[in-house]
């Protein structure tokens, strides 16, 4: 029974990346140590993998169908990486894990980045929620007016990005449409590359400190790549403003789950 839903979580994984570009990391957290009964420190390097290598696959489908771009994947993408890194290296450490304390209230350093991130998520749902797409502008255009300002952008998207944990697909997905104005299906098929350069950057940076299941690893992976090339030719045959709505919908409910989880009854993680 194990076996059945680990395999089909992440068929599920799979499935959110390649719809809507986003999902991964916060849903493949939970089920690696709820399903599979990893640690909390492993399942989030085992995590960078299989999303890692899923959104990668997805990334080549969507080169394919010509949903990529890849000059935004690398302008957003390379300061992206760079950002995780800065923010996994200096800015994360540099927080103390008590933030504010006296007899009534305890601020920690968890409680504060997961509420900024349910903070974050919840204003981008609300913009993908509004009718209509951002108008948007063409390669030539985009060429000669956002390079320097999507620099910037991936390089914070990428310090929100390390500095939160998770939401990868979360923030970079909401980044390319109102920011940079990629449709939402090419912005999915960029996200998707953006995603993968993240999280194979952290997994590589992270994997000698812990003991890897390289056969779970693949087998899990196999899994989400399956739903992930599902996913992505679910994802052709629906407008892009309803995937739109389906994404903002989607990181709403997960973001009040964010909140649920930092103050309500139940507490899976801990720094």
């Amino acid at each position: 029974m194990r076996e059945i839903a680990c395999y089909s979580a992440s068929l599920v994984i799979g499935l959110s990346l390649g719809l809507i570009g986003a999902g991964g990391s916060i849903l493949t957290i939970p089920a690696f140590v709820y399903i599979v009964r990893t640690d909390p420190v492993s399942a989030s390097i085992y995590s960078m993998f299989v999303v890692g290598l899923s959104s990668l696959i997805g990334s080549v489908k969507a080169y394919i169908k010509n949903l990529l771009d890849w000059q935004t994947a690398l302008l957003f993408g390379i300061p992206s990486a760079t950002g995780v890194l800065i923010s996994r290296r200096i800015i994360f450490p540099g927080i103390p894990d008590v933030i504010f304390s006296d007899r009534n209230f305890t601020l920690s350093k968890t409680t504060l980045l997961m509420t900024m991130l349910a903070v974050v998520m919840i204003i981008a749902s609300l913009k993908m929620l509004k009718s209509g797409m951002p108008v948007t502008i063409n390669k030539s255009e985009r060429h000669t007016m956002r390079t320097r300002p999507l620099l910037l952008q991936g390089l914070l998207t990428g310090i929100l990005t390390g500095l939160l944990g998770i939401g990868g697909g979360f923030l970079v997905i909401p980044a390319l449409i109102f920011w940079a104005r990629v449709p939402m299906k090419k912005a999915i098929g960029t996200g998707l590359l953006i995603i993968a350069i993240n999280a194979c950057f952290g997994f590589l940076n992270s994997y000698s400190t812990i003991s890897i299941d390289w056969i779970l690893l693949f087998r899990f992976s196999a899994g989400a790549t399956i739903g992930v090339l599902i996913g992505t030719k679910l994802s052709e045959k629906i407008p892009g403003d309803h995937l739109k709505k389906i994404f903002g919908l989607f990181i709403l409910l997960v973001s009040f789950f964010i909140i649920y989880q930092v103050f309500g009854a139940v507490r899976p993680y801990h720094n």
